[in-house]
Order: C-alpha cells, then structure tokens, then sequence
C-alpha cells in the first residue's frame, strides 16, 4: 500500500441498501442523489459492459451504497443500447479520447465520489467498494486498484505490458512526481469527486492515468492501493502499446522540465568543466594524462550543457509544467536574473574569454606566430566567448518571452 501523506478526516456518510423490488441503480430522474458516481468509458464494448454494470449492481446490494453508472460512450455497436437497457446513464462526449470521455463524464457525476474503470471485464468491479471504503472513511483522497500488487490472470495483459512497460512508467512517474505508487497506470480507481477541481485535468489522451496521479502526486494528495485481480478482457483490445506508451512518456517528461533540461544540464556541465580543469592543470585521471582532445570534448560538453540548462529556464518561464524546475540555478536565473543583470554577467564572461585569448595571441605573435601557446588554453578562452555571447542573447530572449506571459 502506498500513501504520499495524511488525508484529513471525514466522517462516513450514510448508506442505504435499495428496496426489494426496486431499481438497485440509481437513475437520471430518480428522486434520491447518488452517493457513489461510477464511470466507464467506452467504444465498441457490447461484450462486457453488461457484465460490468452487473458487477456493480451485485457490490451495490452487498455495501449498501447509492450508486448511478454513467456510460461515457462512443461506440458504433450496441454499447448505449445495452448499458441503458442494464440502468446506466449514458452520455456522448462531443470530442474524441480516452481522457476526454472521461472528463466529459465527471461534468455529469452526482456523487460524492467518483470511481472509474474500463468497461471490457478487465477489472471487476464486485471490488469498487474496497476501493471506495477508505476515501469514504478520509483515509485517501485516491485508492488505486495495483495489479502488479495483486494477481494478473493469464491472457490478461502482454508479458511486454507486465514485466517492461508498466513498471517502467511507474518508475518514471514516481521518480518525477513523488506518486509512492506501485501500479500507475492502473484504470480502476476511486476518490472524492471535489478534488476534480484541484486536479484541473486536461489531457483528452491515454496520458490522462498518468496526468491524474503525476497531480496529485505534485499536490501532495494521498494516494493508496489495494491489490485487485486484473482479467482477461471481453472484446478486441484498442490500446497501441508502443504509440500509446511514448505518448505516457513525452506527457511525463514535457511536464517534469527539471529532469528534462535541469539535471542533464547540470551533469554535462560538471562533466565538460571538469574534463577542461583536469586538462589544463595537467591532471592525470586513472594514470591518464588528458590531452587537447579531451579539452575538446570537455568544451562540447560544456557548450551543450549550457545550451540545454537554459532551455529548462525558457520552459519554466513560458510553460505551465505540472512539476515545475526548483533547482537553486534555475530558480536563482527565473527569479532574480533580470535583463540587465544577465546581460552584464555575459559580458564579464565575454570579455574575460577574449582577454585571455588576446593574450595568447600575444604570446603567439612574440613568436613570429611560430610557436603556438598552450593549445587548451584556446579552447578554454573560446569556450568562455561563445558562452558569454549566449548568455547576453538569451537575457534578451527571457526578457521578451517573459512580458509576452
């Protein structure tokens, strides 16, 4: 079980087991709110969706909780036809994608909670009140169902989805975003419906699993699991493992800029001026002795290092990334670097790379320019230059993006 913090205390709302003889799920007209909002998107899912809504109408007689089933549909087949016939609610989402359908149907949730999962059996929702039981009780704001913690039936999920791809994003995710969880890409969930307006979802994508609970993990919001048992699914899959894979990945990525451009930068930049140091003051490494080709690549290093910092400082001011770089460079650059004081540190740095290279062309020239100074000397001096001269550009370039926000 995973939990990134408390959750404050709720008291547990009443339920009330239906009437013999009447409708187990709560309808668009009937006279009594739902307590429970339970979402499926779908298309094309005529094989499973009545089993799905029979799985909740069967965990609704046994806990007790006023529930309505919301269909958020887009489908060619007999989905619609089949989910209003079982007494579910069915709605169409005027755009396509996964996670539009998804926000298209929270609009229409009157619950309290909110739980969510794909209509094709995969997951059974006999176990929504498992999920459910510690948001009611305000020991989560969101309960996850892991599979990777439970048990993944044969014929479930590819072995490349089980043993690679999901425990790989999962890492990213909680590398990136602090989310504590051991299955992130896991469909069947529960929480409170008023933390939609803290989360302010926007992915209409696949990336929308990953976007809720990359927010959540930035904002702190508890987060657990309960191990489920994850089925074959009824019907033909629509997932493209690798396209929709990458699209998880690119989401993640564009939103954590600090791993993006911060970190990388930061490493290649110790890495180039350490190799420039070591080279320049003779420095063997590993019984080596670093030559102008090692200065070289120090100076490469370094240039591309600055180029893809400073990318990350241009995407903290312009973007509106879910985890947003707080490195003490990038911080110290957005907050307190204004043009002028930018531009003057370019200039410094300029000028003291062309003084050392004017000295050595001195040096150079008292030889008749026969013998040419300490080479590595050159590639510090010019490596200085070409920063110096970005530096005072792209005080310029900040200062225009940034009254452009």
């Amino acid at each position: 079980m995973a939990s990134t913090t408390s959750a404050g205390e709720q008291q547990s709302p009443s339920v009330r087991i239906p009437d013999e003889g009447s409708d187990v799920l709560v309808g668009p007209d009937s006279d009594v709110d739902p307590l429970v909002s339970i979402v499926m998107p779908t298309m094309n899912e005529e094989e499973g969706v009545g089993t799905c809504i029979d799985y909740v109408k069967n965990a609704v007689r046994e806990s007790g909780y006023l529930t309505e089933v919301i269909i958020s549909d887009d489908s060619t087949d007999r989905t619609p036809e089949i989910a209003r016939e079982a007494g579910a609610i069915v709605v169409e989402p005027d755009e396509p994608g996964y996670g539009y359908a998804y926000r298209y149907a929270f609009q229409h949730c009157r619950g309290d909670y909110i739980v969510m999962g794909d209509a094709d059996t995969t997951y059974d929702f006999r176990q929504f009140p498992e999920l459910l039981d510690p948001v009611v009780s305000g020991e989560a704001d969101i309960v996850m169902g892991s599979r990777l913690e439970g048990e993944i039936e044969d014929g479930a999920m590819p072995a490349l989805h089980q043993y690679v791809g999901n425990p790989l994003l999962t890492k990213f995710l909680n590398v990136f975003y602090g989310a504590g969880v051991s299955d992130a890409h896991s469909g069947f969930r529960a929480f409170r419906a008023d933390i939609l307006d803290e989360l302010e979802l926007e992915t209409t994508g696949m990336e929308f699993a990953s976007e809720m609970i990359m927010v959540a993990g930035t904002q702190d919001l508890t987060i657990e699991e309960i191990p489920i048992t994850y089925h074959e699914r009824e019907g033909e899959a629509t997932l493209e493992s690798f396209q929709d894979g990458w699209r998880h990945v690119r989401f993640m990525l564009l939103n954590a800029p600090i791993y993006l451009f911060s970190v990388p930068g930061a490493v290649l930049g110790l890495l180039g001026i350490g190799v420039m140091v070591a080279t320049y003051s003779g420095v063997s490494v590993g019984g080596i002795t670093l030559g102008i080709h090692s200065a070289i690549m120090g100076s490469l290093f370094t240039l591309l290092a600055y180029q893809v910092a400073s990318m990350g400082v241009f995407s903290t001011i312009t973007g509106d990334a879910i985890q947003r770089p707080d490195d003490p460079v990038t911080t110290a650059v957005v907050e307190h670097m204004t043009l002028e004081r930018m531009a003057t540190l370019g200039v410094l740095v300029f000028t003291a790379g062309a003084v050392y290279a004017g000295w050595l062309v001195t040096q150079w020239a008292a030889t008749g320019f026969q013998q040419l100074p300490m080479v590595v000397g050159d590639v510090i001096a010019f490596t200085a230059i070409v920063i110096g001269a970005q530096t005072v550009f792209n005080a310029f370039f900040m200062s225009s993006i940034a009254k452009r926000r």
